[in-house]
């Protein structure tokens, strides 16, 4: 790293906010781990890799420019993005099938990365397999810490049988407190996770953890703890190991558990915030909605008043007209009054 490019110089005091600014609010990718790949590759050969989740196809290609001849990047589904980046590097080889059904079928590599589907189901038999069939192999494994490290994560629509899944929600994890809630880590439709934390055959930590104990003492596992924890997995080889002394530096890091600890809580309290706004927008529009509905019916009530205050004017001019009427009658003279009651009598006979 260039320290002037990257934190900026007097003539430039701007450059860290500018590199910040092309960071994601959340960093997620396997991408920020370069500099760990960059070790494995360092001390060890390697020359075949299979990525379980390859998403964009980006950390496919950093493996083949890292030094990889075969790539084999294995997502049922696809994207575009990983297709085109698959046809345009001939060290990548995209296989369109769940895993861990197609590992067998698959060359042996010298690395594994596992970052498919955040559950116990999927990673523990995944991890089972290349721990029998790749001893030699390094293992990298990604989301072994917060939210999924004891919860399990289930993409929606699920492979999984009901018996392989714990009862779900829809709402997430939070820093915040122990309970899922609707402002926390949300899939929106895309996943749901395990309503409790915890126990047995739950989350991806828990998977590691019993595929290890299930494989025997002959296995390391080291964690970055940064961007949901990174995990490596290596045979023990009976004292010193120089990629995993190399790794020391991030795996011992308070520092980087600290900062990942702040970034979570951070993150989620936006979350919480995000959803807050959401649901005052969503009141005020119920508000504006209502008060749209009120001033209607004030305008049909005014309406209704104007009206019933034209007729009783009009009463009133009636009664008034039936007054002077009344009034006109009473002097006329009587001779005329009862000649009109004479003519009012024949005309009934």
């Amino acid at each position: 790293m260039n320290p002037a490019a990257a934190f900026g110089t007097r003539e430039d005091p701007h450059a860290q906010a500018r590199w910040a600014r092309q960071q994601p609010l959340l960093l997620h990718s396997l991408s920020c781990f370069r500099e760990i790949f960059e070790l494995i590759y360092a001390h060890r050969v390697i020359s075949t890799v299979v990525e379980v989740g390859a998403e964009s196809g980006q950390m496919s290609t950093l493996y083949a420019e890292l030094g990889a001849t075969s790539v084999y990047c294995v997502d049922p589904a696809p994207n575009q993005t990983l297709r085109t980046a698959v046809a345009g590097n001939d060290a990548l080889h995209l296989v369109e099938r769940p895993s861990p059904d197609v590992l067998p079928e698959l060359p042996p590599a010298d690395l594994y990365v596992l970052d498919g589907d955040h559950n116990y189901a999927t990673v523990r038999p995944e991890l089972t397999w290349v721990l029998e069939h790749a001893p030699d192999a390094v293992i990298v494994l990604h989301d072994l810490l917060w939210p999924w490290s004891r919860r399990d994560l289930y993409y929606e629509p699920s492979r999984l049988t009901s018996e392989d899944r714990h009862p779900s929600s829809p709402d997430g994890p939070t820093i915040w407190h122990d309970e899922l809630t609707p402002a926390g880590f949300v899939g929106l439709g895309a996943f749901t996770c395990s309503e409790e934390a915890g126990g047995e055959r739950n989350g991806v930590l828990t998977a590691v953890e019993d595929a290890l104990a299930a494989a025997g003492a002959d296995w390391w596992l080291v964690l970055v703890p940064a961007i949901f924890g990174l995990g490596v997995v290596v045979r023990d080889e009976g004292g010193f190991h120089p990629l995993l002394e190399a790794l020391r530096p991030y795996t011992d890091s308070r520092l980087l558990a600290m900062l990942e600890n702040n970034r979570l809580a951070l993150y989620t309290r936006v979350l919480q915030l995000q959803y807050e706004a959401v649901a005052h927008a969503a009141d005020a529009d119920a508000l504006a909605n209502t008060i749209a509905a009120q001033r209607h019916e004030l305008d049909r009530l005014t309406e209704q008043a104007g009206l019933a205050q034209r007729q009783q004017a009009e009463i009133v001019r009636l009664n008034k007209e039936n007054e002077q009427l009344k009034k006109a009658i009473a002097e006329r003279p009587a001779g005329a009054i009862d000649l009109l009651k004479s003519l009012s009598a024949r005309r009934r006979r």
